[in-house]
């Protein structure tokens, strides 16, 4: 037997499920619910609903807590939980839409909500939002990059929580060499050139040139010039020349204030680079905590949000946001609800990404005592809930925004840093895989 599934803006691909598609199926568990085209019902409030969780085994233990605090609260509703290994819930997903068993919640990420909104699986939530306890109570910036993933139209996924660019330093090194902390780009560069005594094997800077070098090298450029948009219409503002000076800057950091090793470098090689050497600042995110602590202590470094413009304009690329679905399919979508906006009330959301080490989407949450202690988060929760923050949405919701931002340009930026190609050659690239996937995602709306 041979399955179908549709995406837009590229040609469908025929996946051979044979047999194992009923297995899959049962294994999940069909509580009633059905395959994308089935509408589903809002059913009773009551009785069982199936939970998937899109990271089992590493989120497990805190969901069980969350679900035992909400049946404790609500009796009359089960929740039969099923984890799955965050590798292979999309698949899993594109499995159950086509052969029926879909939950009546998952967890759903923003790298992979546009590929299952776009296939029907998913309920408006926008006027249930409206209508909650939840409303006004979750961040709007990150309530932007759930809509923004989905495709722009609707809000597919409530935010449970997100991580965020971050700039950890090195407070003894900076404090030696009489530098201010890297608050701003002008302090940025300033410490990067001021820190480095190569040699002494001393650095400024790591930058990421492997795996994963696109989006934080996407967010130094945003940045540094303030634009607010990833898109000027149906083109894409990439290659815009005030980004590609930023860019130029930017890479000009390489084996100047940085180790010529970066341009291997995926995040785990320049993680413990920078927690083993004598290197000034490393652009990561808050999931590098615990290793810096372990490595150096608390009292040698610092995480804040990325730099600001000299007059403390924020603007940063969208992070990757966790979250949480209907699915259209539920014959109890009132009981689904009712799961969601319990686990994304403050009390619940600050459990869980007190669990995660993560930012919460709930606002009150991310005012709790254990974010105050925990100074990278609380600053990075400032930042995503600011006002005054302008988010650039990248754009999750194309089909091919993985391709093109991995495979496709990973080995080009490394060409970018070796000098063999220049930063209007790579951003132009960059720009016109874009706007063809663009115009493609468009022509099928």
């Amino acid at each position: 037997m041979k399955i179908n599934i549709h995406r837009t803006g590229r040609a469908a691909t025929v996946v051979a499920l044979g047999s194992v598609l009923a297995l899959t199926a049962t294994a999940c568990g069909d509580n009633g619910s059905g395959a994308a085209g089935d509408k589903g019902t809002e059913g009773s409030g009551k009785g069982e609903i199936t939970f998937w969780d899109n990271n089992g085994g590493v989120r497990t233990d805190i969901w069980k807590q969350i679900i035992a605090d909400f049946e404790k609260k609500y009796p009359d509703i089960k929740v039969k939980y099923v984890g799955i290994p965050a590798a292979s819930a999309q698949s899993k997903y594109d499995t159950a839409i086509q052969g029926g068993g879909l939950p009546d919640v998952g967890g759903v990420g923003t790298a992979m909500l546009a590929e299952v909104a776009v296939q029907g699986a998913l309920e408006p939530l926008d006027s249930r939002l409206k209508g909650s306890s939840l409303n006004g109570k979750l961040s709007q910036n990150l309530l932007d990059v759930s809509r923004s993933a989905g495709g722009g139209d609707a809000l597919y996924q409530v935010p449970t929580s997100a991580n965020n660019g971050t700039l950890w330093y090195r407070t003894d090194l900076f404090k030696a060499a009489g530098v201010d902390a890297p608050t701003t780009w002008s302090k940025f560069y300033d410490a990067a050139d001021k820190l480095t005594d190569k040699g002494k094997n001393k650095f400024g800077f790591t930058i990421r040139g492997g795996e994963g070098a696109i989006a934080p090298a996407l967010d130094a450029v945003y940045g540094q010039t303030g634009i607010t948009s990833f898109w000027n219409g149906d083109k894409t503002t990439v290659n815009d020349p005030k980004n590609v000076a930023a860019l130029e800057k930017y890479i000009a950091l390489y084996k100047k204030d940085t180790p010529s090793a970066d341009v291997n470098n995926d995040f785990t090689k320049m993680v413990a680079q920078w927690d083993s050497g004598t290197i000034g600042m490393l652009s990561h995110n808050l999931g590098s905590y615990q290793d810096h602590v372990k490595a150096l202590g608390a009292e040698k470094f610092r995480g804040i949000p990325n730099p600001t413009q000299d007059d403390g304009t924020r603007v940063q690329v969208s992070n990757p946001v966790d979250g949480m679905s209907l699915f259209k399919s539920s014959k109890n979508k009132a009981a689904g609800w009712k799961f969601i906006e319990f686990a994304l009330s403050a009390a619940e959301n600050s459990k869980f990404n007190e669990s995660a080490g993560q930012v919460p989407a709930n606002t009150d949450a991310a005012k709790d005592a254990w974010i105050q202690k925990a100074e990278p988060t609380k600053l990075a929760a400032e930042a995503l809930n600011g006002a005054g923050t302008k988010i650039v949405q990248l754009p999750y919701y194309l089909p091919d925004w993985n391709t093109i931002s991995k495979s496709d340009n990973e080995p080009n930026f490394q060409k970018l840093l070796l000098g063999k190609m220049s930063a209007k050659q790579f951003l132009d690239t960059l720009a016109d895989q874009l706007n063809k996937a663009q115009a493609d995602w468009k022509a099928n709306h």
